[in-house]
């Protein structure tokens, strides 16, 4: 059976399986498409927290994406976890030399048990440069409090958030 789509997911491994590229590539293959991967970072973590990060060098990042893309080239990318400026700066370097519209960002700040999986250059690199790329962002709402500093506790709260990544140059945004 031929996939419905090839789908480059640009994220970190989670040891565990729950998250990052192992959850993206398990959801991709169940609707019927085909699932690349690129990178950013190798944890060692269960359901009870993170113990360590060990990040992939940039270059590498860039490597993946444009090596796989030139080979296969996908309908669509999935971004999750980039945890520094210069990770960033590599997908962003990477997204124009491969030239995908369809690019939605999730943009991961913190594990489920609380450990920082971003920091904050790469956040401003992410509000500056990256979101205005991107076809949708899908950030929860810690997330969504962090990219537009707002405390989100109504629905009217999520829509103000949603207007305030609008106005960074996000096309669509879906808060979780």
């Amino acid at each position: 059976m031929r996939p419905k789509s090839k789908v480059l997911i640009i994220a970190g491994s989670d040891s565990s399986g729950g998250a990052g590229i192992q959850a993206d590539i398990k959801t991709v293959t169940s609707l019927g498409c085909y699932a690349m991967t690129a990178i950013t970072a190798v944890t060692a973590q269960n359901t009870t927290g993170v113990k360590s990060i060990v990040a992939i060098n940039p270059r590498e990042i860039s490597y993946q994406i444009e090596f796989s893309s030139k080979d296969i080239r996908p309908n669509a990318i999935k971004i999750g976890m980039l945890h520094s400026k210069n990770v960033v700066q590599a997908v962003i370097k990477s997204l124009k030399i491969i030239k995908i519209k369809k690019v939605v960002l999730d943009p991961v700040m913190v594990a489920k048990g609380g450990t920082k999986l971003i920091n904050k250059a790469a956040i401003i690199q992410i509000k500056k440069n990256l979101i205005k790329k991107i076809f949708l962002i899908t950030p929860n709402v810690p997330e969504a409090e962090i990219l537009t500093n707002t405390k989100i506790d109504t629905v009217e709260d999520m829509i103000k958030a949603g207007k305030i990544m609008i106005n960074l140059g996000a096309k669509n945004v879906l808060i979780k």
